[in-house]
């Protein structure tokens, strides 16, 4: 299957044919669209998710906001579900509400469908977290898969029963065509064929099981097989076998007739929760009667043998075994007593795998590094729960800083976090990250109270190890402190201490933030050393190819831009800034530019369209449980400031429509657009002949375009400082401060360079 999120939903595209089923699915359907809650149950193996999926699939239009799987097979942990629930559906988790309230909340303005799958061994808590969805939003509707109803008034169960003969070898020659492509059910092998669906009693994995046999075996072989397998089972009774049996017979003669190596792949990739890599194969499960190299032949071979299946996430292939083969083998694994072993080479390949995506975080593969943490994150967890090397795990939580901050994962970071403090007590530079981050996301989730006690102990066990790159992370987190706070002096002080800490350290990249932060507070105070500190952060992330880093310094540029009165240049920096937010998942970050460009708007006269942008950013603080006023006394000032000057200029009426209008969206990028399409066009008049030469008019036009220096030196076969140089340049022709400046320019003015 093919897992690829995107705003109407996360379903997997599935790899192979459903086949059969047509009165089960029209039936489902209606069901479906009679209840708010649809579950359906039936033993493993009988085909429950790929009925509930199929179902999903083909009732996509009918849900706005989409439709969603959460996979519940991993989860053991019952308080986990909400958080499992919020990313599947890519609720932002950054305020300080908790999650399920969190859940609710988002998802009481949307009409969604979700596909709660696998939840027999959390039936309890499903039903509570159903409840309590379902209470708060009307237009939302759950469809669970489960071994039992999950008890709820209103409920609607479903029995997905055995497959009816005819499907049942539809079936079998779908899938028996699939490794033997000359199969085909004939007049002669149709009541075998027939013999062989009935001995499986119709179950779909059963059957998908057997046809993998039939690769080698023929159909009076395969027969006569399963008559020996199963006759003991019976007892001599057809009624006596139940469905769970005849799967776990099935099960138990394909682990005998796959090789040694077979088996011992098969054992030690049930640790895997989810779907994997093959990368993550060979690190985990080689050695003693692996070897690396021996992996994917071995996996390819399990494939064939429908033990393991394949998967693709994000373009990228992957693996998965179904739960039912995945707890088979997980026993197995314990038989052998290889179980700790495998979970500690587990936990060992997740760190490498999180410290390896922090240590080059910063660049131009940032979305990708984000998707690769967020489908991993299932085993991140696992590997968390690990409690056999505390400091490992520490070391764990703290290298996925970026992934619980920028991937939108505040609460459950933040609880990871303090579990791995509070079991890994020693003086250790792992301990020291560790603070300065969980500070982090504490002031993220506005708890300043929590983030001043953690940055105390920091700076302590920091003095005490002579560490000075932790009193770099903790000079800067304590000048956002100040910015929230609007001490902006005090911020100003530690964000100048910070930048120069990285830099003596040679981190330049990590001292940008601060830059960036640090511009910010000096527009507020008017300082006129603000354009420069701009320009030097967005050399910065310039250089470095950083969309995030650069996101920021043009958002800031903006803002600086606005407070001097320079709106096209503040709408150019925005909007640039909006554009490469699409992707992530910053909602506070992209709230902020949104309200920033509704201020621009509303200075430029366009009043309109201010308010709807001023609902748009409504929305997404309402999503994530804040609002403006977080981020200091001095945001909330300038937000009421324009709010006033809007309501005057459109009346209360035509204010709260604008509004609503612009809360409309469903998704973040949805978000962006509309405030891509909603902010004035940034405008010039060309009325002098153009200052700048030929080459410069075409390096021009190339940042336009959106190019970076490094991109256009490589378009016009020169090198990087040379143009580096030429931009420069054209900067100080122009008069701007910074790269939208020259696209705002080359707009109003390309008649002047033909």
């Amino acid at each position: 299957m093919t897992i690829q999120a995107s705003d109407m939903g996360n379903l997997p595209a599935a790899l192979t044919t459903f086949v059969g089923r047509a009165g089960d699915l029209t039936k489902a359907r209606r069901r479906l669209g009679e209840t708010r809650l649809l579950t359906l149950t039936g033993a493993g193996g009988v085909g429950k998710t790929r009925l509930a999926l199929e179902v999903a699939a083909a009732s996509v239009r009918d849900y706005a906001d989409g439709v969603w799987l959460v996979d519940l097979a991993p989860v053991r942990d019952p308080a986990l579900i909400a958080n499992v629930t919020a990313t599947a559906l890519r609720v932002p988790d950054l305020g300080a509400m908790p999650i399920h309230e969190r859940l609710a909340a988002f998802l009481a303005r949307r009409s969604a469908l979700i596909v709660l799958d696998n939840c027999e061994h959390l039936s309890d808590a499903c039903a509570e977290l159903v409840h309590a969805l379902l209470s708060a939003s009307p237009g939302l509707r759950v469809l669970a898969t489960s071994q039992r109803a999950l008890g709820l008034f209103g409920e609607h169960v479903f029995a997905v029963p055995p497959l009816p003969p005819d499907d049942a070898v539809s079936l079998l020659r779908d899938r028996t065509r699939a490794v033997r492509a000359e199969f085909a059910v004939t007049e002669s092998n149709r009541a075998q064929v027939l013999r062989i669906c009935a001995d499986l009693d119709g179950l779909p994995l059963a059957i998908e099981l057997a046809a993998s046999r039939l690769r080698t075996l023929t159909v009076d072989e395969l027969v006569d097989r399963l008559r020996d397998r199963f006759g003991l089972l019976a007892s001599g009774s057809r009624i006596a076998r139940p469905h769970q049996r005849t799967l776990r017979g099935l099960i138990d003669w394909s682990h005998e007739l796959c090789t040694p190596a077979e088996r011992l792949l098969w054992h030690r990739l049930s640790v895997f929760p989810g779907d994997f890599g093959l990368d993550a194969a060979e690190s985990v499960c080689a050695g003693d009667g692996i070897e690396p190299y021996e992996v994917l032949d071995l996996l390819d071979r399990l494939v064939v043998q429908s033990i393991a299946v394949p998967a693709e996430r994000a373009g990228r292939p992957r693996y998965r075994l179904l739960e039912t083969i995945r707890q088979y083998g997980l026993e197995r694994l314990a038989e052998s007593g290889e179980t700790e072993r495998v979970r500690k080479r587990h936990h060992a390949f997740y760190l490498a795998f999180a410290e390896s995506m922090a240590d080059n975080w910063y660049g131009p593969g940032q979305r990708e590094s984000l998707n690769r943490l967020r489908a991993e994150h299932v085993h991140l967890r696992m590997a968390l729960e690990q409690d056999d090397d505390p400091q490992a795990t520490l070391e764990l939580a703290a290298a996925l800083r970026f992934h619980w901050c920028e991937g939108g994962f505040l609460s459950e970071g933040r609880r990871w976090l303090d579990r791995a403090l509070a079991a890994a007590p020693g003086p250790t530079p792992a301990r020291a990250r560790a603070l300065w981050i969980a500070a982090w996301i504490a002031l993220l989730r506005h708890d300043h109270t929590a983030a001043s006690q953690l940055l105390d102990e920091a700076t302590e066990l920091g003095h005490i190890l002579e560490d000075p790159l932790v009193d770099a992370h903790v000079r800067g987190v304590r000048g956002t402190l100040a910015l929230f706070g609007g001490r902006m002096a005090e911020a100003v002080s530690l964000f100048e201490a910070a930048m120069a800490a990285h830099r003596d350290a040679g981190e330049e990249i990590s001292a940008v933030y601060a830059l960036v932060q640090l511009a910010t507070a000096q527009s507020h105070l008017g300082d006129p050393r603000t354009t420069r500190t701009c320009r030097e952060a967005l050399a910065i992330a310039e250089t470095h190819d950083e969309r995030l880093v650069r996101a920021h310094a043009q958002w800031t540029v903006g803002y600086d831009a606005w407070r001097r009165g320079d709106l096209a240049e503040a709408v150019a920096m925005i909007r640039s800034a909006l554009e490469n937010e699409r992707g992530f998942n910053h909602y506070s970050t992209v709230g902020l530019m949104v309200e920033q460009l509704a201020w621009a708007t509303a200075a430029g006269g366009d009043h309109r369209n201010a308010a709807g942008l001023l609902g748009t950013a409504r929305a997404l603080w309402q999503d994530i449980d804040t609002s403006v006023s977080t981020f200091g006394p001095h945001m909330t000032e300038q937000h009421d400031q324009c709010v006033g000057a809007v309501l005057r200029a459109l009346g209360a009426r035509a204010y709260e429509s604008a509004l609503a209008k612009g809360g409309g969206h469903h998704s973040l990028d949805e978000a962006i657009a509309y405030a891509l399409r909603t902010g004035p066009e940034p405008s010039a008049t060309a009325s002098a002949p153009s200052p700048l030469t030929r080459r410069e008019r075409e390096v021009a036009a190339l940042v336009a375009e959106g190019m970076s220096n490094r991109q256009i030196a490589t378009a016009l076969g020169r090198s990087p400082r040379t143009v580096d140089g030429h931009v420069e340049n054209i900067l100080a022709k122009l008069g701007h401060a910074s790269r939208a400046g020259i696209a705002t320019w080359w707009t109003a003015n390309q008649a002047l360079t033909r």
